[in-house]
């Protein structure tokens, strides 16, 4: 900081209403409904050219289901060809079973019902980044994440009104075993914010006690005859799901709860190079997994998701902000319109290791991308670094920052007679200037999107204030977000009930890395 005195007057001023500005609460709606087109960049010819390849895929290649029976089961006996763990596909099988029984949106409950959210449709759910082991931020550099910071970053996506979803693993908590951990999380999510949470998926009796967890709060009857889960299912690419995820996806729909069947996708080593092969093997792997879903239980929600992107062709690592990603991106959202499904992708994905430039035009190529495709359900919306490696405490505020404007883009252009400003147009006529006007009087303090991070202040004043960058400005505003944050209420003997759940359940079997 400038150790320089400040000035008062204008500098002050502005100090002061910026500093009114961070603190005021910011409503905001539980989801974005949107109101401009698709951006769309395959035409019919080709995107039916893409179905019948996957379908080719799907009949000729086949599907791996390992090391879980009961699938192989269900697809016998839905007259599917089995062959050891390989299962192939009659043309269109897949297809049909979706179509008969999976729903093209649905409600997922949240604890408080002004807090649900709507997916499928014209509407775009944004959501935390899922899965890091390690965090960052400038006070403490990269560490391992422990409780604490998974409280943190749940504590992060109430406060932000960007965020719809308090998420699922936000970070991973590597100070709890393994086997264990997973109680903390669902509980925190539960405790802290009162946004809709995704639950555990790293073993079937993990994704049980997740279940379990949200009855205490919901009740058992409005669990099974309602959504307040939706779970990420990962294929394990390329064209096989494993026992794991194959095990949380039975748990999840045979109690009417939501997955995203995402196919998650390297290309060049997980997939083929191209855009076409790569899309093709995206729809043969969502398809398979999303039939499944429906077989275990007609008409559970679900989603077609896809996490893509590229590989290094000189050093193996994966690459995001892309174009060809985004291509893939496009491509996928325009198959699971045609499906009827919610999609799933994109988010503020970026291969940085800092919340730096690069970290910053990563993150908008993708953040973009998948608001202009229609993506319903953004996972990984705020907080990745380092290729998903790393949560980042001053990159969660700066992309949730970004999603607000997400949001502000979504909703189009205002054509009421207000937004039309006939009016002002009139009143200030040739040669004169807008500020003064009645309109604009009317409006100045929500015409715009003002960002909560950026400096647009006069070089002079930005000095003044301490030569701060964008992550240093962030990082103040997290603090400030995490000392004011307030729980939201939980019934004292919901709490207990929780506590005492996660207590017996803990004490039955012993810790475990894995």
């Amino acid at each position: 900081m400038s150790s320089r005195p400040r000035r008062k007057g204008r500098g002050a001023g502005r100090e002061a209403k910026r500093a009114a500005r961070l603190a005021a609460p910011v409503a905001a709606a539980a989801y974005i409904d949107r109101k401009i087109p698709y951006f769309d960049v395959l035409n019919d010819e080709a995107l039916e050219t893409i179905e019948h390849n996957a379908e080719t895929v799907l009949e000729e290649i086949g599907i791996e289901f390992r090391d879980f029976p009961e699938s192989l089961e269900l697809w016998r006996n839905a007259g599917a060809n089995i062959d050891g763990e390989r299962v192939r596909f009659p043309r269109g099988m897949c297809r049909s079973i979706i179509q008969a029984s999976a729903p093209s949106e649905y409600t997922q409950h949240a604890r408080n019902p002004e807090r649900n959210v709507v997916i499928g449709g014209d509407r775009t759910v944004l959501v935390p980044a899922y899965g890091p082991p390690f965090v960052h931020d400038l006070d403490g550099g990269r560490r391992y994440a422990t409780l604490e910071d998974f409280r943190n970053f749940v504590k992060l996506a109430y406060m932000s009104p960007g965020m719809h979803h308090s998420g699922g693993t936000v970070c991973e908590p590597v100070d709890i075993p393994v086997n264990k951990r997973h109680f903390d999380m669902v509980y925190s999510h539960l405790k802290y914010s009162d946004k809709p949470f995704m639950g555990s998926v790293t073993h079937p009796e993990r994704a049980e006690d997740s279940v379990a967890m949200a009855k205490i709060v919901f009740g058992d009857d409005f669990v099974e005859e309602n959504t307040v889960m939706t779970s990420l299912i990962n294929a394990n690419s390329p064209m096989t799901f494993d026992s794991t995820m194959l095990g949380a996806a039975t748990v999840y729909a045979r109690h009417n709860q939501a997955t995203m069947i995402s196919p998650f996708l390297l290309a060049g080593a997980m997939s083929p190079v191209s855009v076409a092969g790569t899309v093709t093997q995206i729809l043969a792997e969502a398809l398979a997994g999303i039939a499944y879903v429906q077989l275990v239980r007609p008409g559970a929600p679900v989603i077609f998701g896809t996490f893509a992107a590229a590989v290094s062709m000189q050093s193996g690592a994966p690459t995001f902000g892309t174009p060809e990603p985004s291509l893939i991106l496009y491509a996928a959202a325009q198959l699971a319109r045609r499906l009827g499904l919610p999609f799933r992708s994109g988010g503020g994905l970026c291969g940085s290791k800092i919340p730096d430039a690069q970290a910053a035009y990563e993150s908008a190529n993708t953040l973009q991308t998948s608001a202009l495709a229609g993506v319903n359900f953004m996972l990984h919306t705020a907080g990745w670094l380092e290729g998903g490696l790393a949560m980042g405490y001053e990159k969660f505020v700066m992309d949730a920052d970004q999603a607000e404007m997400i949001a502000t883009l979504l909703r189009g252009v205002d054509m009421s007679e207000d937004g039309q400003a006939m009016d002002a147009l009139r009143e200030v006529g040739p040669g004169a200037h807008f500020l003064g006007s009645t309109h604009t009087q009317a409006h100045f303090e929500t015409a715009f999107y003002r960002s909560r991070i950026a400096d647009n202040n006069s070089f002079e004043q930005w000095e003044l204030e301490g030569s701060l960058d964008a992550a240093q400005r962030a990082n103040g505003l997290c603090k400030k977000m995490l000392n004011d944050y307030e729980a939201p209420p939980l019934d004292p003997a919901v709490d207990e009930a929780l506590l005492d759940y996660v207590k017996q359940r803990k004490s039955e079997f012993p810790d475990q890395d894995y």
